[in-house]
């Protein structure tokens, strides 16, 4: 995959640059400096895109403390007015496990989960890009997207939700969302808002045909984020995947949402590893190391290791990353 000049949001984008130039600042509060350096040990080389981005924001919630900006500003995930040219943000599709496809952009991830009964979605991406990268992509790998029977969407930002409403128009599928971020589009109202169907409550299960889901609610980047464990299929060999479902602090300096943050990457730490989750997929490609294990997916061998298969203790480590750099978005801010 190549790199994009869209980005990952603007703040987010600002926290990469914050994160590099941090050495050349003033020193954070050692507390602060602390759930940093447990964050950098929770990551190692593993999850440096995790750290960098999600750890680099600390600097800007607190220029944000310091210079409120208007209502509504930095929350992110908003569709482009215009649509980026094809080549800036066109990725091929790729079979990632026997049952789990990657149908998303060069930095946004949709994952296409296929069953005994059709195929379950994993995110939308954004609206000027569905019709090429899933219903394309799909064709491509030489799947019908009209058996996708359902799209889950891990909360309600342009990225991951702008082209629900395509897949609700030409193919029936139901959507699957939680009710807070239903409401946040019935608020923001925007022109790709998909129309409500299903409602996610914590811990629900959706099952087609042979595989069962399992979503959490794991609110904090938005109020109704959704993270999900997905079961896939190496051969001979099952595994379980961990999707957590919204990643960056977009939300400007808000002590209750980091709260509720750092409660959400908690709860969803436990349930991995008492799951034993052993994959990683993210709903943006820097944060499960797609740009890398995509290509070395390509490369392997038989019988090799599969570079998504991590282990359970690297997954419960992702979730400590987020969780620490939460930590000290919050101490930033006390």
């Amino acid at each position: 995959m190549t790199r994009t000049s869209v980005g990952i949001g603007t703040a987010m984008a600002l926290a990469l640059v914050l994160s590099g130039a941090a050495r050349a600042q003033a020193p954070l509060p050692p507390l602060v400096e602390q759930h940093i350096a447990a964050a950098r040990a929770a990551a190692g080389a593993e999850h440096a895109g995790l750290f960098d981005a999600v750890c680099g924001t600390t600097r800007t919630v607190i220029s944000q403390a310091a210079s409120p900006q208007p209502a509504g500003a930095g929350r992110g995930g908003g569709t482009p007015p215009v649509a980026p040219p094809r080549e800036t943000w066109h990725a091929e599709p790729v079979k990632v496990f026997d049952n789990l496809y990657f149908v998303g952009q060069t930095e946004y991830s949709a994952w296409a989960i296929t069953t005994s009964q059709g195929i379950i979605l994993l995110d939308a991406i954004y609206d000027y890009s569905v019709e090429d990268e899933v219903v394309g992509g799909l064709k491509k790998l030489g799947l019908d997207p009209a058996q996708i029977k359902y799209v889950v969407v891990s909360h309600g930002h342009g990225d991951h939700a702008a082209g629900a409403k395509l897949l609700q128009d030409r193919f029936g599928s139901r959507l699957v969302m939680s009710a807070a971020d239903y409401d946040l589009l019935d608020t923001q109202n925007p022109p790709w808002k998909p129309k409500r169907d299903i409602v996610a409550t914590d811990g629900y299960k959706l099952t087609l045909g042979d595989t069962t889901l399992t979503l959490t609610l794991t609110p904090g980047h938005t109020l109704g984020t959704i993270s999900t464990l997905v079961p896939v299929r190496d051969g001979g060999r099952t595994h379980l995947a961990a999707a957590w479902g919204g990643t960056a602090f977009n939300f400007g300096p808000d002590k209750d949402r980091l709260r509720m943050y750092i409660d959400s990457s908690v709860k969803f730490r436990d349930i991995v590893q008492k799951a034993g989750a052993d994959v990683l997929i993210a709903n943006h490609t820097v944060f499960d190391g797609s740009k890398t294990k995509i290509p070395a997916l390509a490369a392997r061998k038989p019988g090799a290791p599969h570079p998504y298969v991590i282990g359970p203790d690297a997954v419960r480590r992702y979730l400590t990353v987020a969780n620490e750099c939460a930590q000290a978005a919050l101490a930033a801010l006390s």
